[in-house]
C-alpha cells in the first residue's frame, strides 16, 4: 500500500511540475499580448526574454530597430542595458570581495582618495557599500554627464562642491556618479579598465558573445537606434556619447545574452562550468540595504507594496506575497527593465527603443502573473492610465509656468550686457553671445547649446539645440550696481567673469 501511495504521490508531483511548463498555446497567447501592447504604446522596437527553472521559455524581438526602415528587431539586436548595468558592476565588486581584495565596508578614501564630499567627515566615513546603495546624502549629479564632457576623476574632484540633501545613510537619492566611483575602484584593484574586467569576468564566462561593455566597443551592426517623440512625432535620434561613468550604465546587449545573465543571477551566481560569486556574496547582493520612498517609482502607486528597498544594484519589493528583485534602465530614447521572482525561479528582461516606454512595467508584472502567479489583472490598461496621468500633470505644470509669464516686460539691460563668460567650480563654464538679436547660450563648450527668446524681465526660455533634451530656462541676476552678476541655466548657477 505504501508503494502505491508513493507512486501516486510521485505521479502527482510530476503532473504539477509538468503543469508549470507553458504550452505552445500559452506561449502564442503571451506572444500576441506583447505585440499588442507594444503597438498600443507605439514602441518602434522591443525585445523580451523569460527564463524559468534555469531555462529560456520565451524569447523574441518585435518591431524595427529604426522607425521608417524594415530592419527587424531579433533576439540578437543590441539595446542599451542602461542602469541594469549596475548589477553587473556590483557582481564585479563582489568578486573582489570573494578574492579578499576589498570589503563592502572598507572606507572609500583608501581606494579613491580623489573622491571628496562637501563634509570632510563624510569623505572619511563613506564605505564601498554606500557607493552602491544611493544613500550617501548626495543629490543627483547627472549634470556631470548631461551638461559637460569631463573625465570621471574631475567629476569626483567636483563632488566637494555638491551640498548634501540629507546626512550620510539617512535617505535615498539615486546617484549615478558613485557607481562610476565603484567602477574606478574595480579598475585599480584589477589593474585593467572596467570594460576589460567586465568582458573577462562576466561576458566571456557566461558566453555573452553579443554583449559589449559600451556601445563604442560593439562590433555588431544589429543595433537599435534610440527614439523620442518630438512635437508628437516619433523619430530616431542620435546616439549619446559613450559615458565616462560606464560602470553606472554603459553595457549594450541583446535578449539572447541577457537570458544567460538572468539564469546566472537566479541560480546564486552559477553558470555552466563555474560560478561568478560565492553563495554568501551573492546573498549579500540581494539583501535589502536601504529603505526607498514609494514615490521613487510611480508604478508603486499600482502595486502598493508593503515595502520597497534597495540591495546592491537591485530594487526589491513584495508582490502578492512574493519577493521581487528588479531594476530599470533609461537613456534618452532607450529603455530596459529586468525582474525576478526568486522563489519561482522566474526572471524577465525587456528592452525598448522609445523614450521612457513604460510598457516595460506592464510586461514585467504580466510576466510574473502569466508564468507563475496566475490571474488576469489588466496591467497594460492600468500602467497606461497611470503614466498618461503623469504626462498630463507634466503638461499642466508647463501650462501653469507659462501662465505666470508677465507680459510686456523688457530686459533690465541691453542684450549685449548679458553676453560674456560665466564660470562655476561645480558646473564648469558658460558663454553667452548675441546672434540676430537673440541670446545664444553655450554650456561647457557646447555640451549644451540653446538660442533662447526673452520670456520676461531677465529670464529667457526656449528649446535646447537638441530638441529631445527639452526646454531650457535661463535667468540672470543683477548686482546692486545694476550690472549682470550671475546666470542660472536649467538650475546650474554661474558667476560672470
Amino acid at each position: 500500500m505504501r508503494t502505491i501511495y508513493t507512486t501516486l504521490f510521485f505521479l502527482s508531483f510530476l503532473t504539477a511540475v509538468a503543469q508549470k511548463k507553458p504550452t505552445a498555446k500559452q506561449l502564442q497567447e503571451f506572444d500576441a499580448y506583447v505585440e499588442k501592447v507594444r503597438n498600443e504604446w507605439e514602441v518602434p522596437g522591443l525585445a523580451i526574454t523569460v527564463v524559468k527553472d534555469n531555462q529560456v521559455i520565451f524569447k523574441k524581438g518585435y518591431g524595427v530597430r529604426e522607425i521608417g526602415t524594415t530592419n527587424a528587431v531579433d533576439t540578437q539586436t543590441q539595446f542599451a542595458c542602461a542602469s541594469t548595468t549596475k548589477a553587473m558592476t556590483v557582481a564585479l565588486m563582489g568578486m573582489l570581495v570573494d578574492e579578499g581584495k576589498i570589503s563592502w565596508d572598507d572606507p572609500v578614501y583608501q581606494y579613491l582618495p580623489e573622491l571628496q564630499f562637501y563634509d570632510p567627515a563624510v569623505t572619511r566615513d563613506v564605505r564601498v557599500r554606500d557607493l552602491l546603495t544611493h544613500n550617501t546624502g548626495v543629490p543627483g549629479t547627472d549634470f556631470f554627464t548631461g551638461a559637460m564632457t569631463i573625465p570621471a576623476n574631475e567629476m569626483f574632484r567636483r563632488m566637494v562642491y555638491v551640498k548634501p540633501s540629507y546626512p550620510l545613510r539617512a535617505g535615498f537619492i539615486y546617484q549615478n556618479i558613485l557607481y562610476s566611483a565603484a567602477g574606478r575602484i574595480i579598475e585599480r584593484l584589477y589593474g585593467k579598465p572596467w570594460s576589460t574586467v567586465m568582458q573577462e569576468r562576466i561576458f566571456d564566462p557566461l558566453g555573452m558573445t553579443q554583449t559589449a561593455p559600451k556601445r563604442g566597443l560593439s562590433k555588431s551592426t544589429n543595433m537599435t537606434k534610440p527614439h523620442i517623440a518630438i512635437n508628437d512625432t516619433i523619430r530616431a535620434i542620435d546616439y549619446g556619447a559613450d559615458s565616462e561613468i560606464g560602470s553606472a550604465g554603459a553595457v549594450w546587449s541583446c535578449v539572447d545574452d541577457m537570458s544567460k545573465w538572468i539564469i546566472c543571477m537566479l541560480d546564486s551566481g552559477k553558470y555552466n562550468g563555474g560560478r561568478l560569486l560565492k553563495p554568501t556574496t551573492w546573498a549579500e547582493i540581494f539583501k535589502p540595504q536601504v529603505l526607498v520612498p514609494h514615490d521613487e517609482y510611480a508604478t508603486m502607486q499600482l502595486l502598493k507594496p508593503h515595502w520597497l528597498t534597495y540591495g546592491l544594484g537591485w530594487y526589491q519589493h513584495d508582490y502578492r506575497g512574493h519577493n521581487v528583485n528588479f531594476h530599470t534602465g533609461s537613456l534618452v530614447g532607450l529603455t530596459a527593465i529586468t525582474g525576478q521572482l526568486p522563489d519561482e525561479k522566474l526572471g524577465v528582461y525587456v528592452f525598448g527603443n522609445y523614450n521612457y516606454a513604460e510598457v516595460r512595467h506592464a510586461l514585467l508584472y504580466k510576466t510574473f502573473d502569466f508564468f507563475a502567479l496566475g490571474g488576469n489583472r489588466d496591467w497594460n490598461t492600468e500602467v497606461k492610465t497611470l503614466y498618461a496621468g503623469i504626462r498630463e500633470a507634466g503638461k499642466k505644470a508647463v501650462q501653469d509656468f507659462q501662465a505666470k509669464r508677465v507680459p510686456n516686460t523688457t530686459p533690465s539691460v541691453p542684450l549685449k550686457d548679458y553676453a560674456g563668460k560665466y564660470t562655476s567650480p561645480l558646473y564648469g563654464k558658460a558663454e553667452v553671445s548675441v546672434v540676430n538679436n537673440q541670446l545664444v547660450f553655450s554650456i561647457n563648450d557646447q555640451a549644451m547649446k540653446a538660442t533662447l527668446a526673452h520670456w520676461h524681465y531677465d529670464t529667457f526660455y526656449g528649446p535646447l539645440q537638441k530638441a529631445w533634451y527639452g526646454n531650457a530656462l535661463a535667468r540672470f541676476t543683477l548686482n546692486s550696481a545694476g550690472k549682470v552678476d550671475t546666470l542660472i541655466f536649467s538650475g546650474m548657477e554661474f558667476r560672470k567673469e
